[in-house]
């Protein structure tokens, strides 16, 4: 659990989380009616990347913000 901690904690990680929130989110929104959850699930990884949080890490008794989640796992930004 800790490799994919640090993955998702990555600058890399947080880029993929934006990523996969903005296709979520356009991808729903040209669905039109039908792909309304999938617009507001996407919501959730962009926010996750875009305010550097981890949701997973508090299950392991991590901290819940990027730059602490890092300093503990004793990872450094790239």
């Amino acid at each position: 659990m800790d490799n994919l901690l640090r993955l998702i904690a990555s600058p890399g990680g947080r880029a993929a989380r934006i990523a996969i929130g903005t296709t979520l989110i356009g991808t729903g929104l040209a669905l039109g009616r039908k792909g309304r959850g999938l617009s507001v699930a996407g919501l959730l990884p962009l926010a996750m990347g875009a305010f550097d949080w981890c949701l997973l890490s508090p299950l392991q008794g991590l901290p819940f913000r990027g730059p602490q989640l890092r300093e503990e796992l004793g990872t450094k930004p790239a």
